[in-house]
């Protein structure tokens, strides 16, 4: 298992408001791709099409699937000879521009950063194909100064990014109580904070900020800093259910080696199903992978009602995606885009029909 790299930095996504509408195009590269079973060449230790295989991931326990499978070998198993590689990321712009720059191959990624990677490259840069994990945004607050959802109005309430997932489930949900807020500016009847994750805890113990709506684990660092859970995004979800993770591709990469995305693919599905079959398991080893990358792990009240709260899945939940990009224009952070193209889940159904799982649904948005 390679060494982690350095942490990439933040980056500021302000610009994206003024994105323009793109005309984007369908090329299906992943389901045209010649099909192959290479199950038993990884199996064999013998190297696929690709010598090696970055893959980029945030130090996130919404991003488990990537932490366990390489923490426990999983990802690695499955591509035989071909190298896996890791780096970590502390937003979704910094891995798109990875991605685009040919840095990494393939991401975990939430689906803010991936609708707009998809919507910069008219279409060119990334294809989702698959799903990792559901749930796991949570609104804390200051029992102290917010005692119901009301009383977020004319508080300072911070999110992770402008315009990230959570920013725009945020704004989004302001909206819905009648509120104004300036989407750029974070001002108006709710001041909106933006702060990164890792700043967040010492924020709220500063009082600075009245609360937070965030991913966990930050969500339940808050809440072992004395804040309250006032809403669990989830509970706005039909089923409970909305896409926090993606995995993302590089349409070149996807084109020139469909053996290690199916290999890739099929790491994370088995990785999940050991995660579900073994959670303590499971737990433990996300735990002991950001200890590797951090330096010290999660405290007990951090982890275990953080990992409750996040379902690990192989299904992107399309529809819900398309809801969230609806959310970020009506917001005014996006010009409405055109995702049609924007999945490819041939592989992955591939990869489910093998292992006797369920496939999955695109929502009308796949390769044509």
């Amino acid at each position: 298992m390679s060494a982690a790299r350095p942490l990439t930095t933040l980056r500021t996504i302000a610009a994206i408001a003024a994105l323009p509408l793109l005309a984007l195009t369908a090329c299906g590269y992943g389901s045209e791709s010649k099909d192959e079973d290479t199950s038993k060449v990884a199996a064999e230790g013998k190297k696929l099409s690709a010598d090696t295989v970055r893959i980029g991931y945030f130090p996130n326990l919404t991003h488990a699937t990537a932490l366990v499978g390489d923490q426990e070998g999983l990802l690695q198993k499955e591509l035989g000879g071909t190298k896996a590689t890791y780096s970590q990321f502390n937003a979704g712009p910094a891995e798109i521009e990875a991605l685009n720059s040919g840095s990494i191959d393939i991401g975990w990624i939430g689906p803010s950063p991936a609708i707009n990677g998809y919507s910069t490259t008219d279409g060119k840069g990334l294809r989702i194909i698959g799903g990792s994990a559901s749930g796991g945004v949570k609104l804390v607050v200051n029992p102290d100064k917010v005692k119901s959802l009301k009383d977020i109005k004319g508080k300072k309430i911070a999110t992770p990014q402008l315009g990230n997932t959570q920013d725009v489930a945020f704004l989004n949900w302001i909206a819905e109580q009648g509120w104004k807020v300036d989407a750029q500016s974070g001002k108006g009847d709710v001041s909106v904070v933006r702060t990164d994750n890792k700043i967040t805890p010492d924020a709220y113990k500063s009082g600075s900020i009245d609360g937070a709506w965030v991913p966990e684990p930050t969500a339940s660092k808050l809440v072992a800093e004395g804040g309250k859970v006032l809403l669990d995004e989830a509970d706005l979800w039909p089923d409970k259910k909305f896409v926090i993770t993606n995995i993302i591709v590089s349409q070149t990469f996807l084109k020139e080696h469909p053996d290690v995305v199916q290999a890739v693919l099929r790491g994370s599905v088995k990785t999940n199903t050991w995660i579900n079959a073994n959670p303590d398991k499971a737990k433990a080893a996300a735990n002991a992978k950001l200890q590797e990358l951090s330096g010290k792990p999660l405290p007990a009240d951090v982890l275990d009602p953080a990992w409750k709260s996040i379902q690990f899945t192989d299904d992107p939940l399309a529809s819900t995606l398309n809801t969230e990009a609806e959310h970020a224009v009506k917001a005014g952070l996006l010009k409405k885009p055109k995702l049609d193209g924007i999945y490819d889940l041939a592989p992955l159904n591939k990869v489910l029909t093998a292992e006797g799982k369920s496939t999955v649904e695109d929502a009308g948005l796949g390769v044509k």
